[in-house]
């Protein structure tokens, strides 16, 4: 009797599992895209470099051929093959021998040296098709507007972001009309190089 009671609340247990997943499965909630690859700084690229409360240590310079920087106090250093944060720990750390409490900042203002596969490009039912360069912190909203918006032939809701991760490539749903309508942020994702939004027009 113990066994089969136990063997009864097992398969309960199950059921009620696998109902609370499909559940969630139904529930249409969106997927945010993973966080894209780390960008390396290349030569060429466009670093600004700003230190808090000290901007006469700030630099804004292209990457050199040997893949250095220059920055005040601190002279020559390695950008190239590494990402911002990384250039940032070490002038903060060298920076630290002068200046007290140093707060450094580096970031990329000009994608150069991978320029073609850096570009953020918007297809479909919006105003102007394009490709644009990829910046630091821009969202799907900032494509979406630098296309001129969507036209009255879009289906917005049914838009979706598209995604290369290594060898893989992966969309996600955009609730652009949400975005745009209702001020609703929830699926205005942070873009990354390469990616590639597109709107849909709706069925007539």
């Amino acid at each position: 009797m113990r066994v089969a009671s136990a063997l009864r609340a097992l398969c309960l247990l199950l059921l009620l599992s696998g109902c609370a997943s499909s559940g969630n499965l139904m529930s249409g909630a969106p997927q945010a895209p993973p966080p894209a690859d780390d960008y390396l700084i290349g030569v060429d690229d466009i670093v600004q470099v700003s230190v808090w409360r000290n901007p006469e240590l700030g630099v804004t310079a292209p990457v050199r051929p040997d893949g250095r920087i220059s920055v005040p106090l601190v002279g020559d250093i390695v950008a190239g093959g590494r990402t911002p944060d990384a250039v940032a720990k070490e002038l903060q750390e060298k920076l630290g021998a002068f200046v007290r409490e140093a707060q450094v900042t580096v970031i990329l203002t000009e994608l150069r040296s991978h320029e073609y596969l850096s570009r953020v490009r918007v297809t479909g039912a919006v105003r102007q098709p394009v490709s644009i360069p990829y910046r630091q912190g821009m969202t799907v909203l900032d494509a979406v507007l630098a296309a001129g918006g969507v036209t009255e032939f879009a289906a917005p809701d049914r838009s979706s972001l598209h995604r290369t991760n290594g060898p893989s490539a992966q969309a996600y749903g955009v609730q652009l009309g949400d975005i745009l309508e209702n001020g609703d942020l929830t699926t205005n994702y942070k873009v990354a190089p390469g990616d590639v939004i597109t709107v849909p027009e709706r069925v007539l």
